[in-house]
């Protein structure tokens, strides 16, 4: 992070690629069991925003902020504010909102949220530019008690073994919580409602093979010792966490990119590789680069279900 240049106790003006920013209270504590402050989280977000941002540009991004840290009260921002900075761009939050959200497409409008406590940034499937249209394909893999994040990693793998037999790749991430998330990157692009039948069909066909394990149905009574396959995170109106988004957890998790080996190492129960701290998370982006990338950049047809 650049230097700061204080201004008084509670606001610290800094530049970052040429951008002026008024920062306040960075040493106000937002994760208590670990001591993480704001200034932490604006430095995190300053450092990691060369990964993250190619997976926010062009898309309208949904906040998470809690002002007062993990204890306190939170909520989704979709509207870009309007006290934003007069370089922040907005996009329509969908095709048919009149709602313009905050497109993050630079480091300082990452840091610049992040100095309003918005621990979590949400992304649509979709660019603003075709709403309708994503350009992935998800899948997200979310554990009822007392199931954990070793059976989504299970599912992980046979749901991976699955997209190989139909021709397609997945890349996978942590949700920073408690699950895993796929991604299917699609090009051409498709209708989200394909998108959505075809995961759901996937869903199923886990389920069928192992329904003690694994469930489509969003009920909750129906998920203790399961793992939730999410089909409907493609649905064009929904978000998911960003990759390298910070969570609001009890101690400042991330949702970070892995590789395969990782995730068929955790389904061998070494449950520990699913757990980053931010250190962690752009140690592991300077050794090995966007270990996400494939999610934007890889070609290939969603497979015809018959």
């Amino acid at each position: 992070m650049p230097e700061r240049q204080p201004a008084n106790a509670n606001v610290t003006h800094v530049e970052i690629d040429g951008r002026r920013l008024r920062l306040t209270n960075l040493d106000k504590v937002l994760y208590p069991a670990t001591g993480f402050t704001k200034g932490q989280v604006v430095d995190y977000y300053a450092r990691i925003g060369p990964a993250m941002l190619p997976h926010l540009a062009g898309r309208p991004a949904t906040m998470v902020r809690l002002p007062d840290g993990i204890d306190g009260e939170r909520f989704f921002e979709k509207r870009c504010p309007g006290h934003r900075p007069e370089w922040m761009p907005t996009v329509p939050l969908d095709a048919d909102s009149a709602i313009q959200a905050c497109c993050i497409d630079e480091v300082p409008s990452l840091v610049w949220t992040a100095n309003l406590a918005a621990l979590e940034l949400h992304t649509p499937q979709a660019t603003a530019d075709d709403p309708r249209k994503p350009t992935a394909m998800v899948f997200d893999l979310d554990p009822g008690s007392p199931a954990d994040i070793v059976d989504c990693a299970r599912v992980a793998v046979e749901l991976r073994d699955v997209l190989d037999q139909l021709g397609v790749r997945a890349v996978a991430k942590t949700s920073g919580s408690k699950g895993l998330h796929l991604s299917v990157p699609l090009r051409p692009l498709v209708d989200a409602e394909r998108t959505k039948a075809f995961a759901l069909a996937l869903g199923q066909l886990l389920e069928k093979r192992d329904p003690e394990h694994v469930t489509v149905n969003m009920a909750k009574e129906q998920r203790p010792n399961r793992v939730f396959v999410d089909w409907s995170q493609n649905d064009r109106h929904k978000t998911t966490v960003c990759a390298y988004s910070l969570r609001a957890t009890p101690t400042p998790g991330v949702s970070t990119p892995l590789t395969w080996d990782e995730v068929a190492a955790i389904a061998d129960g070494d449950d520990a590789l699913a757990r980053h701290t931010p250190a962690d998370v752009i140690e592991r982006f300077e050794q090995h680069g966007d270990l996400y990338a494939d999610s934007l950049a890889r070609d290939q047809e969603l497979p015809d279900l018959g």
